[in-house]
Parts: C-alpha cells; structure tokens; sequence
C-alpha cells in the first residue's frame, strides 16, 4: 500500500504528449484546480513522451534513454503530477524496472516515488473537498485498462466525481474492458481494435449519459473518433475539464 506524502507547496505537471498535442486545455485546466489547492505548480518546457510506446513494443534500451531524459528535467524533490494514469504507471512503476540491477537504481526510486496520477493525487494529497455549482447532469466514466491497474485511477477519480451533489454518476456495462486503444496495439491490429471500441462505445451510450469523462486522452481519442464516425453527439471530455466547470472554475 502507498504511503501518501503531507500536501506540499510546490509540484510538477507532466502534461503529457498526447494532451500537449490534442488538448492542452486539460493541461491548463489540471494546473487550475492544483493551483486553486494553494500549490504552485512548475510546467518544464523540454518534457516529452514518457517513454511508455517504445517500452510496450519491446525498445527498452530506447524507452530507458527516453525515461532518463525525462527525470533529468525534474531536479528538485517536489511530486510529479501526471495527467494520464498509463503515463503514471509507466512513470511510478515501470521505471523502476528499467533500471533493476542499475547503478542508478535507488535514484529511479525516488523518482518514481514522486509521480502521482492528478485524480490519486488531488484524493489522497490535497483531500480535495469540491463544491458542485453546475446544474443537474449525469455522467460515464472510461478509464483505461493501465490506468485502473497500476494507479488505481477508477476508484480516485469515482471519488471526485460522487462529491459533485448535483451529477449522477452512471456505470456502463463491462466497465472494466479496454477501448482497443492500448496505443501501438490499435496500429498493429486495427481490426479487432476497431471491434472493441464498438462495444465499447455501445455500452457507454446504453448508460444514456450526458457527458463522458476520462483520465486518459489515448483512451478519449479512439472513443472520441468511434463516436464521430458513428455520428454520435456524446463526446469524452477529460476529468480535469469537467470538475474545473463544476465547480465554477472556468
């Protein structure tokens, strides 16, 4: 079990290469609500990919050049707040496999110690209390399959979402399955991807929801996609923009 830290009065984002490049307003809007936290929260330009798609397809040596990259940005002891829960898990736990038997093994530990999801670390850090000031809606909830098994993402981010009084929280049907997404996964095997996500964005209308909601924008862009080819009108929107609105932050 984590031991969680005291709330601290500095943090990093790690904003993500796939919200940095299809929904920055994420970004923007996750560092609102840490800054609305009382924190200061330091954005370093030269972040890039986490490393996860090469370190998934077999290139370890490559995705520990990329990991080494990435930790030498973040010098000083404060947390790494990372808005999507594949990119925190490849961060808080399969670094430290990259570096198993290394010299700079019990660097990596300290790093890895540091990086928390945004949902985990805004429940268990900050004991986020959030005030509802939207209207009556109801909302379903996607979260990738990494996500839910290495950051524990669907519990924290269920938290936020049932302190919002005026938001019904609806479960689809098989929530725990993937997308199809699992990023080269849907370029090496379109098809039985492009079947998944069918079943998945069936089971996510059935709820008849409202808004959707998501930690994880990979998951949102293949969602997303499906829905427009569908013509559907839902559209995922990630959890951050969503609890900033509630709660009369934008």
């Amino acid at each position: 079990m984590r031991i969680y830290p005291a709330k601290p009065k500095t943090v990093y984002f790690y904003g993500t290469c796939l919200v940095d490049m299809f929904d920055p307003e994420a970004g923007l809007d996750a560092i609102s609500l840490l800054e609305q936290q009382g924190l200061e929260v330091i954005f370093i330009e030269k972040q890039t990919c986490c490393g996860q798609p090469a370190y998934s397809s077999g290139y370890t040596k490559e995705a520990k050049l990329v990991a080494q990259n990435q930790m030498d940005l973040f010098v000083d002891p404060w947390p790494v707040i990372v808005l999507s829960g594949s990119c925190g898990g490849m961060m808080h736990h399969h670094y430290r496999r990259l570096y198993q038997g290394d010299s700079a093994q019990a660097t990596v530990e300290k790093f890895c110690n540091r990086v928390f999801e945004l949902t985990e670390f805004l429940v268990n850090v900050c004991r986020i209390k959030l005030e509802d000031k939207g209207d009556a809606t109801s909302v379903v909830m996607h979260t990738s399959c990494a996500a839910r098994r290495e950051m524990n993402v669907h519990v924290t981010a269920t938290q936020l979402l049932n302190q919002l009084q005026n938001v019904e929280l609806k479960i689809p049907a098989y929530e725990s399955e993937c997308c199809g997404f699992g990023g080269t996964f849907a370029v090496r095997h379109p098809h039985i991807s492009q079947a998944m996500v069918e079943d998945k964005t069936r089971h996510l209308s059935e709820t008849k929801a409202a808004v959707l909601v998501s930690a994880d924008w990979g998951c949102l862009l293949n969602i997303n996609g499906a829905f427009e080819y569908q013509g559907q009108s839902l559209k995922g929107r990630h959890i951050a923009s969503f609890l900033l609105e509630r709660i009369g932050g934008k």
